[in-house]
């Protein structure tokens, strides 16, 4: 009798390492202005008992291996203090616009002795990102994408004013907004920063310049970035409520 031939399982792809940058260090001039004289910089005002960067920090750290925060000062040590350290890196300064503090946050990542294969690029002030939103960003770029991007689809009517006069109505077909965060093959970003000569106003951006195709998976409303003191109230009901995000499918361009 014949022996059965043995089979071999496929060799499994090794594990993408997946790390986040998290953006601390703008000024947020116009929640400032709305929130009055000694308010701190809007990703260290008080949401729900912590500072908004400490939400953002703990809605990506169950997603990645690696969270470099971008940005300096007491408060952000405050901000972030307990966080577990084997994943949480040490800060690095940002820079005078985002772009430059995205670009030190990458070098910091590249000079660590496992660089990351993926990278999210995070805005400290959103502190409310459903995992669904992070799982589907990080999915999308485990099936081959170089980008990808989170965005909601415009449903307003959209008017080009000028001097408080409308002039224009703009087609809203087609039009959606970005979100955070973003996610991006690591060495693509880092050569894309690198080569850098123009401003940009999102990481995205770079690829397109590029033409390197951005994917988009859905975004979720609620997933704001504090801009506004009316936004923090809208935070503070969210996180008081509980409430339950929208499935990341829903919405989604065919």
């Amino acid at each position: 009798m014949q022996p059965k031939p043995t089979t071999t399982p496929p060799p499994q792809a090794p594990r993408l390492r997946v790390a986040a940058l998290l953006l601390a260090a703008g000024r947020g001039r116009r929640f400032a202005a709305g929130a009055g004289p000694g308010t701190p910089d809007k990703q260290y005002v008080m949401l729900a008992g912590q500072p908004v960067l400490r939400h953002a920090a703990q809605a990506l750290l169950p997603h990645v291996d690696v969270l470099q925060p971008v940005g300096t000062g007491p408060l952000l040590e405050q901000a972030l203090a307990g966080l577990p350290p084997d994943k949480v890196r040490p800060a690095v300064a940002g820079g005078a616009e985002r772009q430059d503090s995205v670009r030190a946050g990458l070098e910091a990542l590249a000079a660590l002795a496992q660089p990351p294969d993926l990278v999210l690029v995070h805005d400290g002030a959103r502190p409310y990102v459903p995992n669904a939103v992070t799982k589907a960003v990080i999915n999308a770029l485990a099936g081959g994408a170089s980008g990808v991007i989170p965005a909601v689809p415009v449903s307003d009517t959209l008017k080009k004013v000028e001097n408080g006069v409308i002039t224009g109505t703009v087609p809203r077909a087609g039009l959606w907004r970005a979100q955070t965060p973003q996610g991006f093959a690591f060495p693509l970003l880092l050569a894309l920063h690198r080569d850098l000569d123009a401003p940009c106003t999102d990481d995205a951006l770079l690829l397109e310049r590029q033409n390197h195709p951005v994917h988009v998976v859905a975004g979720d409303e609620n997933n704001i970035k504090l801009t506004l003191a009316s936004d923090l109230r809208r935070l503070e009901r969210l996180l008081a409520d509980g409430a339950q995000p929208p499935s990341p499918d829903e919405g989604m361009p065919s």
